[in-house]
């Protein structure tokens, strides 16, 4: 079956929606040490923002196939960015840690929202073609997440108190996108007569999840308390630690853009565990560095590795949903959740009683249960 797909108006519109959220997401993630020093908070409740994010991803693995039944794919992506735009101004004026929080829990339903319309959206226009296509739409939304993390580190580098208002760039870039890229045609959208898409889903589906957790347990991690552990290991200052993991995002451009095209002669799974395996080499080097070119390099290696690994198993988990791709995108959203609120948390916890660079211990064993669920649980084929 063919992989080939055509980039046209609703490949770009899509891609785009998940750059906005992404810009946030690259943004806030790496820039816990920041927001940890305004609030003067420990790892732990500094923790529970990735927390309030993950719980906020579980409501909307929920809330999604009813979003999808009743407002269609497209009218629900802009529906999340509407959302994700009302939480992150909330985010942005403030600033104690009791408002920020529930500010992250709407920022993170609307985040969620977008990338689940994104997810389903493309594997039903793209059909079999959706093994690269979402790849590469991920890899222009990674444009989104470097340009964050960048700026945000950049900012707090010159004017520290004001890193947070970078993150309002993506509001009137969201505006933009609504006026120039809405098909309003496929705004018409009619219900289905038999409701939302339910039902029991299979023992591999659910084993297969356990995967997907510990594949976005593993990223998050790293992503959010890596600027920690280059403070730790380098020495490095909060905005020059911050502004380093943009290593990673431009790991996950590379890795979206050409990694699809590279790989497309393996499988599914054979493209997943290749993705997982450069994963942990970069996370293995990165572990052991006290250099910062070493760790840049290791953290780039880490977003290659990262980089397809979401929607790849997300596309799994999809071929083991029997026709139910809404269902399995709501539950799908659901794993995210699970792992953004525990992973990130976790490793807060028990940087605060080990220190961070024995608390990371945590991630090759993610990574190694992820491996494994993937290599003995093989996918079914997707119907072009």
């Amino acid at each position: 079956m063919s992989k080939t797909f055509v980039r046209g108006r609703f490949f770009w519109v899509v891609a785009t929606q998940t750059a906005i959220v992404n810009f946030y997401l690259g943004g806030f993630g790496p820039a816990q040490s920041l927001l940890r020093a305004d609030q003067g908070t420990s790892l732990t409740v500094a923790g529970l923002h990735g927390t309030a994010m993950g719980v906020a991803s579980i409501f909307a693995g929920y809330a999604y196939p009813y979003f999808a039944h009743r407002f269609g794919r497209t009218r629900s992506g802009w529906i999340g960015l509407t959302i994700f735009s009302i939480g992150l101004i909330f985010f942005v004026i403030s600033p104690p840690v009791y408002l920020t929080l529930p500010a992250t829990l709407i920022t993170g339903f609307g985040t969620s929202i977008v990338i689940n319309a994104m997810l389903t959206s493309m594997s039903h226009y793209y059909g079999k073609a959706a093994e690269v296509a979402i790849p590469k739409a991920n890899g222009i939304s990674s444009v989104g997440f470097v340009l964050g993390t960048g700026l945000i580190g950049t900012i707090a580098i010159i004017f520290p108190s004001l890193w947070r208002m970078g993150l309002l760039l993506a509001i009137p870039v969201a505006i933009a996108v609504f006026v120039m890229g809405r098909d309003k045609a496929a705004d018409d959208h009619v219900p289905d007569e038999d409701g939302r898409q339910s039902g029991k889903l299979s023992r591999i589906f659910w084993i297969s999840w356990m995967g997907f957790v510990a594949c976005i347990s593993s990223e998050f991690a790293v992503s959010f308390w890596a600027a920690a552990l280059l403070k730790d290991r380098v020495g490095s200052n909060a905005a020059i630690s911050t502004t380093a993991v943009a290593a990673i995002g431009c790991g996950m451009i590379v890795g979206r853009w050409y990694g699809p095209s590279m790989l497309n002669r393996l499988a599914l799974d054979g493209q997943l565990l290749t993705a997982i395996t450069t994963q942990f080499v970069g996370f293995t080097f990165f572990w052991f560095s006290h250099t910062m070119i070493i760790s840049l390099i290791s953290l780039f290696t880490i977003g290659l590795g990262v980089s397809t690994q979401f929607a790849l198993a997300a596309i799994r988990l999809i071929s083991f949903s029997d026709g139910r791709p809404d269902l399995a995108i709501g539950r799908t959203s659901l794993a995210a959740g699970t792992a953004i609120a525990a992973a990130p948390f976790l490793l807060g916890v028990l940087g605060d009683h080990f220190g961070i660079s024995r608390a990371y211990i945590m991630v090759p064993v993610l990574i190694a249960i992820s491996f494994a669920i993937v290599k003995f649980i093989p996918s079914k084929p997707v119907e072009a």
